[in-house]
C-alpha cells in the first residue's frame, strides 16, 4: 500500500463531491480546466444515486413556469428568494435537455419517443416531474459518471475524505481566498494536499446528525463544517426537512417510500384503516413535506403509534409493478407486496434545506470557494423544499458556478503561498475510538429527541447544552490523535448541530419546517427573514438582500486540530 502522506496534488479546479452537482460540474468545466473529483466512498454513494422521485420542470404545455414559481414559494412559506426561484425555475427545462442529450433514461410517455412521462409530487399543482421510473437519481448518477470517466481532464479520487480547507487567511495572509484542502486517504491514513485556486464544495447535506433518516452514511455535513470554519456566514440552519414516508423496518435502513406514490394516489391511514391527512391540510396526502410529515407525527404521538401506513393497493398491480418497479422489488423482498397491502411507514429526516450562504453563482464569503446542491442555502427552498427541486438545484448551479468559474481570471502559480505539509507528529493513534462511538450515538440520540419535527425552547437548550459539551470532548480528542474518517464526520456533525440549534433558538416563530410549540404562529414580519451566522472573522462578506442576522454563534472549538503551526 502506497504512503500519500504530505503528497502535494495541483488543479485548475477541486471538487469535493461526486453527486449530480458535482459531477455536473465538472462535465461542464472539463473542456477548459484540469478538474479532480472526490469522493468520501464509492463515486456512487452520495445521496443523488438514492433519489427516486425526480426532478421538477414545467414541460407539459398545460403547465407554466409561473405556476411551478408558485408551487415553491407555497412549500418554502414565502421565505425562498425570489430571484433564486425564478432563475432555477426559468433553466429546468433546459437542464432536462442537457440530461437527455447525454443520454439520461428518462421515462417516455405513450408512443412519442421524445415525449417524457411527467409524473405529480406533493405540492405541485400540475404533472411536472421528469423520472427514469422510480430511481432517477441513479440513472442520473449511473449516466454522469459514465462521461466523467471518460473525460481526459477529469480525475476521479474515491475513498477521500477533507479534513479541512486550506485558506490564505489560515496562513497568515490578509486577502483571504482559498488554496485547496486537506486530504485524508482512507486507503492508507495519509493526509494529502488538493492545492486549487478554485475549490466547490458539492458535499451534500448533514441527513446523519439525526438518529433515523433517508440519507446514506456520507451525509456528515462536512461542506457546511468546513465552510464555516473557514469563516462562510451559514443560512437557515433550522429548516431541516423530514421525508414523510420513510419504511418502518429495521431491516431497510434509509429506505424511502418514494413521493410519487402518493402522487399517483397513495393514501396515508391509521392502523384502523381511517384516512387523516384531510383534518390537517384540504390537499391531504398531496400537501408539502412538512405539513404531511407533521400530521404523522402528530398522529403517532397522539395514539402511541410505531407508524402509520400508506396504501397504493386500489391501483391496478400492472400500474404498480411499471410506475414503481424498485419500491416494489425491494418491499417484496422485505415481505410487503404494495399491490396487496399497505406500507409500514415513518418520518425520516432527508433535506437540509439550509447551509453555506452562496450568491447565484455558487459564491461564498471566501475568494475562490463555491458551494453547490444541498450543502449550499441559495434561497431556493426557503422554509421547506419543494419535491423534486433538489436534482434541479444540483443541475442549475453546477451551470451557473462553472460560467462564472470560467470566467476567473487565470491563477498564477508563484502568487500562492506555499501550504506547510499536515503535521501529525504531536499526536498519536488512539486506544479508545469506542468514545468516538459513543459520542456519535449520543449527538444524533438528542437531535432526534430534542430538535426534531416538533420543537420546544426548553428541548432546544437543552440539546445546546449537551452540544456544547460535546464539541469540547470532540476538540480534545481531535487534538492529540490521528484523524480518521469516524472522527472528522463526528467533529463535522456537532458543528453542524450546533448550527441547527442556534438558528432553531433564534426564529421565534413557526415556519415551515421549523415548528417550535412555544412560537406556533408563523409571525409576518419574519416572512423574509433568514436566519444568518456569520463567524467572527471580523470582515464582511457578500450579502445578499433580506438577510438579517441574529446574535453571532461560534460553534466548533478549535479550527485546526493536528494542522501544521501557521493554522494554529
Amino acid at each position: 500500500m502506497t504512503n500519500t502522506q504530505g503528497k502535494s496534488r495541483p488543479f485548475d479546479v477541486l471538487i469535493l463531491g461526486s453527486g449530480a452537482a458535482g459531477l455536473g460540474l465538472a462535465l461542464r468545466l472539463a473542456d477548459r480546466a484540469r478538474v479532480a473529483v472526490l469522493s468520501k466512498g464509492e463515486l456512487a454513494e452520495g445521496s443523488t444515486y438514492w433519489a427516486q422521485g425526480g426532478i421538477a420542470a414545467a414541460l407539459d404545455p398545460a403547465d407554466r413556469l409561473d405556476a411551478h414559481v408558485a408551487d415553491t414559494f407555497d412549500a418554502g412559506a414565502g421565505l425562498n428568494r425570489p430571484e433564486t426561484v425564478r432563475m432555477v425555475v426559468d433553466h429546468a427545462p433546459a437542464c432536462i435537455d442537457w440530461l437527455v442529450n447525454l443520454g439520461v433514461p428518462f421515462s417516455r410517455a405513450g408512443e412519442d419517443p421524445k415525449a417524457l412521462h411527467l409524473t405529480r409530487e406533493g405540492g405541485h399543482s400540475h404533472r411536472r416531474i421528469a423520472h427514469a421510473e422510480d430511481a432517477t437519481g441513479r440513472a442520473i448518477e449511473e449516466t454522469l459518471l459514465r462521461h466523467a470517466r471518460a473525460h481526459r481532464n477529469i480525475h476521479l479520487f474515491e475513498h477521500r475524505i477533507a479534513v479541512d480547507l486550506i485558506t490564505a487567511r489560515k496562513l497568515g495572509e490578509a486577502e483571504d481566498r482559498v488554496l485547496g484542502a486537506y486530504v485524508l486517504d482512507c486507503a492508507t491514513g495519509g493526509v494529502e494536499i488538493f492545492r486549487a485556486p478554485v475549490v466547490v464544495l458539492a458535499t451534500g447535506g448533514a441527513g446523519k446528525v439525526y438518529l433515523y433518516t433517508s440519507n446514506p452514511d456520507t451525509a456528515s455535513g462536512d461542506g457546511i463544517a468546513m465552510a464555516w470554519r473557514a469563516g462562510c456566514r451559514v443560512a437557515d440552519m433550522e429548516f431541516m426537512q423530514f421525508h414523510p414516508t420513510c419504511l418502518y423496518d429495521p431491516r431497510a435502513k434509509s429506505f424511502l417510500i418514494s413521493e410519487a406514490v402518493r402522487g399517483e394516489g397513495g393514501r396515508l391511514l391509521l392502523p384502523d384503516g381511517t384516512r387523516f391527512m384531510q383534518r390537517f391540510d384540504p390537499r391531504g396526502e398531496l400537501a408539502p413535506r412538512d405539513i404531511v410529515a407533521r400530521a404523522i407525527d402528530h398522529e403517532m404521538k397522539r395514539l402511541g403509534l410505531d407508524c402509520v401506513y400508506l396504501d397504493v393497493s386500489h391501483r391496478p398491480p400492472e400500474f404498480i409493478a411499471e410506475h414503481f418497479p424498485n419500491i416494489h422489488r425491494r418491499c417484496l423482498e422485505l415481505g410487503y407486496d404494495m399491490t396487496r397491502e399497505p406500507l409500514p411507514v415513518v418520518p425520516a429526516a432527508h433535506y437540509t434545506c439550509g447551509g453555506v450562504l452562496t450568491d447565484l453563482d455558487g459564491r461564498t464569503d471566501v475568494d475562490g470557494l463555491y458551494a453547490i446542491g444541498e450543502v449550499a442555502c441559495t434561497g431556493l427552498h426557503g422554509a421547506n423544499r419543494l419535491a423534486s427541486n433538489s436534482l434541479l438545484e444540483c443541475l442549475v448551479f453546477a451551470e451557473t458556478a462553472s460560467q462564472d468559474i470560467l470566467r476567473r481570471p487565470p491563477a498564477t502559480p508563484h502568487e500562492a503561498p506555499e501550504i506547510p505539509p499536515w503535521d501529525d507528529s504531536r499526536v498519536t493513534d488512539s486506544d479508545e475510538e469506542v468514545i468516538v462511538t459513543h459520542n456519535w450515538e449520543e449527538l444524533r440520540r438528542f437531535m432526534w429527541d430534542y430538535v426534531g419535527i416538533v420543537r420546544t425552547t426548553k428541548r432546544l437548550q437543552r440539546a445546546l447544552h449537551r452540544v456544547d459539551l460535546l464539541l469540547g470532548e470532540i476538540d480534545e480528542y481531535y487534538s492529540h490523535f490521528r484523524v480518521n474518517c469516524n472522527l472528522i464526520e463526528l467533529r463535522n456533525l456537532a458543528v453542524v448541530a450546533k448550527l441547527i440549534i442556534v438558528s432553531a433558538l433564534a426564529r421565534h416563530e413557526s415556519r415551515g419546517l421549523h415548528y417550535n410549540l412555544d412560537y406556533p404562529d408563523a409571525d409576518p414580519a419574519l416572512a423574509q427573514v433568514d436566519t444568518v451566522l456569520a463567524p467572527d472573522t471580523g470582515r464582511p462578506g457578500l450579502a445578499p438582500p433580506r438577510v438579517c442576522s441574529p446574535s453571532p454563534a461560534t460553534p466548533g472549538g478549535s479550527a485546526h486540530g493536528q494542522a501544521p503551526a501557521a493554522d494554529h
